[in-house]
């Protein structure tokens, strides 16, 4: 599946290379040269990880993390700190702040993609059989049902898949791309517009208990999961 990282690097060289080495390794790169950029740039679709460096024009990586921590909506997202400081003091105060991880320059592009795989690994749930309920909704991954306010419902296996996709990364939006990669699968074809009948389907199935409004369509972006209006 193609994940979203987010580079916050002033220096273009190290950004460009920190971007080419992530398109090779499958990831999709967003770029930010400054830390008012880089804000701006964590927004729907929200970026599965930061990379983030620690001296950044108009403000430090320290500022930028406490900055996403007080959002609720970006509190989540993993940031690996990249940075020439290899003190452990400065360590400890990027840990402390909510960093994820550290990576000290100069490093391998080895070294960045294995640690950008394992701090996703633990950022996104791993478990597929644990019971997931939302406002009345449950879904037994080990059953395959799915039930409101304690009444099952009826779906196809791929809207039962795209509901349990849905109920692991509630609050980020998904483009078609990524859902078709993470629920249909990357050696599958078929279109874009799959994905809109299947939401529908999904929504119909899903509708006489209301949850239908949990699958929100965010214009020119894709689709989310979220009990927010």
């Amino acid at each position: 599946m193609s994940r979203r990282v987010l580079v916050v690097e002033d220096e273009t060289p190290i950004r460009e290379m920190l971007c080419f080495v992530l398109e090779q390794k499958g990831f999709e790169p967003v770029e930010a040269a400054d830390f008012e950029q880089g804000l701006a740039k964590v927004a729907e679709p929200f970026p599965d990880l930061i990379l983030l460096d620690w001296m950044l024009p108009g403000g430090t990586g320290i500022q930028f993390i406490k900055q996403l921590k007080q959002d609720e909506m970006t509190r989540q997202i993993p940031v690996i700190m990249l940075t020439a400081r290899g003190e452990e003091e400065d360590k400890v105060r990027g840990l402390e702040a909510g960093a994820d991880d550290y990576i000290t320059k100069p490093f391998s592009p080895k070294e960045l993609t294995a640690r950008l795989k394992a701090v996703i690994r633990r950022a996104v749930p791993t478990s597929t059989e644990e019971m997931i309920e939302v406002q009345g909704l449950r879904l037994d991954p080990v059953s395959h049902r799915v039930t409101a306010n304690e009444q099952a419902l009826d779906m196809g296996p791929t809207e039962f898949r795209l509901l349990h996709f849905f109920m692991t990364h509630p609050e980020r939006v998904y483009s078609r791309e990524q859902l078709l990669n993470n629920v249909w699968g990357t050696n599958v074809y078929v279109e874009d517009r799959t994905v809109d009948v299947h939401i529908r389907r999904l929504r119909k199935a899903i509708a006489e208990s209301g949850h239908d409004a949990l699958i929100q369509t965010v214009r020119g972006s894709g689709y989310r999961f979220s009990t927010r209006l």
